[in-house]
């Protein structure tokens, strides 16, 4: 009941600011630019307000304030999601201040996300003894040394692809919707089995009416975008539930439409670089599909369908071989 109460209020939090907040970003002109070489019915969405992440950061934060204890995981997970979060925003008031879709260079953002991963394994070894072990098909593999590189990789590729993802109107809020919900249903059990884990689910579950909350401006047509100040703060709120909780394998299983994203990206370059032709008419991949006659909302239904699948699959296999 306690979980139910948590989704609802995240949800209710949600709308309730983003009706005293947009008003705010239109009055500041807090407005999206649009990438000129994108698909060209996305012009029509210039001037559209950004920084919608911010709703549900704010949203998610006042429910944590419920969720504190004397066990450490949410200090950890609060400091993945805003850290991320924060670099998103700098990258957003980028954008803003030269007013162009040109944030912060690709160095500066790897560079700080690097810096963001490197306290957050301090803080996951310091505070939760986190170790350098993956759990993988029931068993526990010890990783040693290789876990520090292997896991920053993982952390910075995986808010990177939720980054890309942020690219059609409702997609990425609801993609992270099915990705949190699997974090639920996989963690209500683990929770059982080991205490420090407790607040996992109620964290995902404070995730998932934050996503939902969110649609309520984001859906197509969309009144709202989250800009990078949202997409990286999600990204960063889902791995640092997978890395507190060793869970960075069923991620790779519930962020697969994060993951297809992201590939179809370094696909793309690389076809190019070795052909001088493209492989797909467009990425991230959803444009390929937008270029090629679809709608947007059929896009997005198609990626929420597959994200969906991605998350029973995942949960299935998941309570299967950790029962």
């Amino acid at each position: 009941m306690f979980n139910v109460a948590l989704f609802v209020a995240a949800l209710l939090l949600t709308v309730l600011i983003g009706q005293l907040l947009l008003p705010k970003l239109i009055d500041l002109k807090v407005s999206q630019s649009i990438r000129s070489d994108g698909p060209q019915r996305h012009l029509a969405k210039s001037g559209t307000p950004t920084m919608g992440g911010l709703l549900f950061i704010a949203a998610s934060i006042l429910c944590s304030i419920f969720l504190i204890d004397e066990q450490p995981l949410l200090w950890v997970w609060l400091f993945s999601y805003l850290s991320f979060g924060l670099i998103g925003f700098l990258d957003d008031f980028a954008k803003l201040r030269h007013q162009e879709n040109k944030g912060l260079s690709g160095k500066q953002k790897l560079f700080a996300q690097f810096v963001a991963v490197a306290i957050l394994l301090l803080l996951n070894q310091l505070l939760l003894d986190r170790g350098t072990s993956f759990g993988v098909f029931g068993t526990v593999w010890d990783a040693g040394w290789l876990y520090y590189p292997l896991t920053a990789i993982f952390i910075v590729g995986m808010v990177n692809a939720v980054n890309l993802t942020d690219g059609l109107d409702g997609l990425a809020a609801g993609v992270s919707f099915f990705c949190f919900a699997g974090f639920v249903l996989a963690g209500i059990p683990l929770a059982h089995i080991f205490p420090a884990y407790a607040r996992m689910p109620q964290i995902a579950m404070i995730m998932c009416g934050c996503c939902l909350g969110f649609l309520f401006y984001n859906r197509y047509p969309a009144r709202l975008f989250m800009g990078d100040t949202g997409s990286m703060a999600l990204g960063g709120a889902i791995v640092g539930l997978a890395v507190t909780c060793r869970l960075e394998l069923l991620l790779l299983g519930l962020g697969l439409v994060y993951l297809i994203e992201a590939a179809s990206v370094m696909l793309q370059v690389a076809w190019f670089k070795l052909t001088q032709k493209r492989l797909f008419l467009m990425s991230p991949i959803h444009h390929h599909f937008e270029l090629q006659g679809w709608r947007e909302t059929r896009v997005t239904s198609v990626f929420y369908l597959a994200a969906a699948l991605c998350t029973l699959i995942s949960v299935g296999l998941f309570r299967f071989l950790y029962q």
